[in-house]
């Protein structure tokens, strides 16, 4: 990769054209490109249908799970996005029906001090799957390439040397047998702002949304260019990303599961019969009085 040079603002300004996998050459876009207005939007989908499909995918989800473990397969999905995009929704939904001990989510908060010291990686890849495992990021390495960039709580250099390590630890992870998974959920500045104002006049929602959000808000343009300048970088031939129109929000999750499925190959894994044995005898045993118990009190 060329050296890298960077401006005083949140994008590359001045850096010169990358070289991507393929010898194509591939410029810095100077102006964001976080949604496509011009996309027509598809209706939305009802409860009924959309219900109906995503007890489908589950199932497949289901056996995909199980292949995973068959197989040993090691999976990493990254879900990034913009805040309120509907990356923890789209989550929520591929892991209710699968195995915690299969399929887990990592979403990492503020690194500490001693993080902050270690390489910058390490964090991560601490959490990465073993063989039969599949791990699910809520936000990941790419922080760096995003809020801490446009934040700034990472230095100049630190950025520079992120972009030209990204995509050389992502070569090393799909080496090793791990299979990379990018998505980026995508949503026009319209829909962030409704469903921010959701989530302020919604008590149980309040959790939901941090001081860091409301900053990210109001500086929309510089994470565009962020996400630009990202992609440019990191769109890799052996792990590109995988943009998911987040405005519909039923849409999304459909979409992206399915999508999801289509990138890892999977087979059925036999299923053995189960034969639930008749109950023991109770013969000898003698329940405890029920008033020795301590029981929730039935308010409902």
């Amino acid at each position: 990769m060329p050296e890298l040079t960077v401006s005083e603002t949140s994008s590359l300004d001045g850096a010169p054209a990358t070289t991507s996998d393929d010898g194509a050459s591939r410029a810095i876009v100077s102006q964001p490109t976080e949604h496509v207005d011009s996309i027509d939007k598809p209706p939305k989908l009802s409860k009924r249908i959309y219900e109906k499909e995503l007890r489908k995918l589950h199932v497949q989800l289901v056996q995909l799970q199980e292949w995973i473990k068959h197989k040993g397969l090691r999976v990493v999905v990254l879900f990034e996005g913009r805040d309120a995009a509907g990356k923890g929704g789209a989550i929520k939904r591929i892991t209710e029906c699968l195995s915690p001990r299969i399929c887990r989510v990592v979403a990492l908060g503020t690194p500490t001090e001693r993080e902050k010291s270690q390489w910058y990686f390490q964090r991560y890849a601490a959490h990465l799957p073993a063989a039969g495992e599949m791990v699910l990021f809520d936000r990941s390495w790419y922080n760096r390439a995003g809020v801490e960039r446009v934040m700034g709580f990472c230095t100049d250099e630190e950025y520079r040397e992120f972009l030209r390590s990204c995509p050389e630890f992502e070569r090393m992870l799909i080496r090793s047998g791990i299979i990379l998974v990018k998505y980026w959920f995508s949503i026009n500045d319209e829909e962030q702002e409704r469903r921010f104002q959701n989530r302020i006049n919604d008590p149980t929602k309040h959790w939901k949304i941090s001081p860091m959000d409301i900053q990210s808000r109001a500086k929309w343009v510089e994470y565009s260019r962020a996400k630009d300048d990202m992609f440019a970088y990191t769109d890799i031939k052996q792990a590109p990303w995988h943009v998911v129109q987040a405005d519909n929000k039923r849409r999304a999750r459909l979409n992206c599961i399915s999508h999801l499925l289509s990138q890892i190959p999977f087979g059925q894994v036999p299923a053995k019969t189960i034969d639930l044995p008749d109950r023991q005898d109770d013969r000898g045993y003698v329940r405890p009085p029920l008033i020795e118990q301590t029981f929730v009190p039935e308010c409902y």
